[in-house]
C-alpha cells in the first residue's frame, strides 16, 4: 500500500488460512475471516451508544432501527429496491421463460435477494487492514449451506430443493448404519431425518435434496467415518454439525 494510504487504515479484519479441496481452484490455501461472533441489532445499537456517542435512548433506538429494517423488507417485497448509501439490496427472478405468456412459477423461477456494494462502503474498505493468524486448526467443519435453487447461503431453505454442504473433511463415508448427512431440528435433536438422495460427495462438497423435518428451524449434521489423512475409515463416526440454524420454508 503506498505511504499515502497508511493514514487510512482505520479497521482491521482477522483471517486464518484452510486447506483448497476446491477444483479447479489455484492456490493451496483459501481466507476466511476469524470473526468472533455475528452482532445483533441490539449489539450494534449499543455500541453505537458506547463507541459512537449516541446521546438518545437505546430502547427507542432499537425499537426505531427494527422498524426500519421490517419496512425495507417490506418494501422489497412489493419490489422496490433500497439503497442505503453502503449498499443496495433488491430482489431478483431467476430461472427463464419459454413464452412472453408462461406464468410465474417458484420453482422454476426462484426469487432471491441481491446486495450491491454502493460508495461509502466501497471508500471503506480501502481502509481495512488484513491480519493474518496462519494456518487454522484445520478440523472438519461445514462452512456453508446453500440452497441452489432458491439462492440463500446459511438462512431460508425450501423443503425438496437441492442443496450443496461446503467445508472440509465432509464426504460421507463408513459402513456404520448411522453415517449420512442429517437435517436435526433445533427444538428437538432426537426427530433428525437422514438425507436419502446425496449427489455430490467429496471432501469439500455434499449436495442433496433438503427433506422436511416437520420443524421449521434445523441444523445440518454429517456423520462420517472419513479421514483425509489415511486410506482406512476412522473407527469411530464423527459428527461434524453446522454453527447456524437454518429455517424451512
Amino acid at each position: 500500500m503506498a505511504n499515502e494510504n497508511l493514514e487510512l487504515i482505520q479497521h482491521k479484519i482477522r483471517v486464518r488460512l484452510y486447506p483448497n479441496y476446491l477444483s479447479g481452484v489455484k492456490g493451496a490455501y483459501l481466507a476466511r475471516t476469524d470473526s468472533e461472533r455475528t452482532l445483533s441489532v441490539e449489539d450494534v445499537c449499543s455500541m453505537l451508544k458506547t463507541r459512537g456517542g449516541y446521546e438518545g435512548d437505546y430502547n427507542k433506538l432499537v425499537d426505531a432501527v427494527h422498524s426500519y429494517l421490517d419496512e425495507v423488507a417490506y418494501q422489497l417485497c412489493d419490489g422496490y429496491a433500497v439503497n442505503n448509501g453502503y449498499f443496495a439490496i433488491w430482489m431478483n427472478v431467476g430461472g427463464t421463460f419459454d413464452t412472453v405468456n408462461e406464468l410465474h412459477d417458484n420453482k422454476k423461477h426462484p426469487i432471491d435477494v441481491r446486495f450491491g456494494i454502493r460508495s461509502k462502503l466501497y471508500e471503506l474498505l480501502r481502509t481495512i487492514k488484513v491480519e493474518m493468524l496462519g494456518l487454522a486448526d484445520v478440523k472438519a467443519f461445514i462452512d456453508t449451506f446453500t440452497d441452489e435453487e432458491a439462492q440463500t447461503v446459511n438462512g431460508v431453505y425450501v423443503v425438496g430443493n437441492m442443496f450443496s454442504v461446503h467445508g472440509s473433511k465432509i464426504k460421507i463415508e463408513g459402513n456404520d448404519p448411522s453415517v449420512g448427512l442429517y437435517f436435526v431440528p433445533v427444538d428437538d435433536p432426537t426427530k433428525a431425518v437422514k438425507v436419502s438422495r446425496i449427489g455430490k460427495n467429496n471432501p469439500s462438497e455434499v449436495t442433496g435434496i433438503a427433506p422436511d423435518t416437520g420443524f421449521k428451524n434445523n441444523r445440518v449434521e454429517i456423520r462420517t467415518q472419513f479421514s483425509q489423512t489415511s486410506q482406512k475409515p476412522l473407527k469411530k463416526v464423527r459428527t461434524i454439525t453446522t454453527s447456524f440454524a437454518l429455517e424451512a420454508s
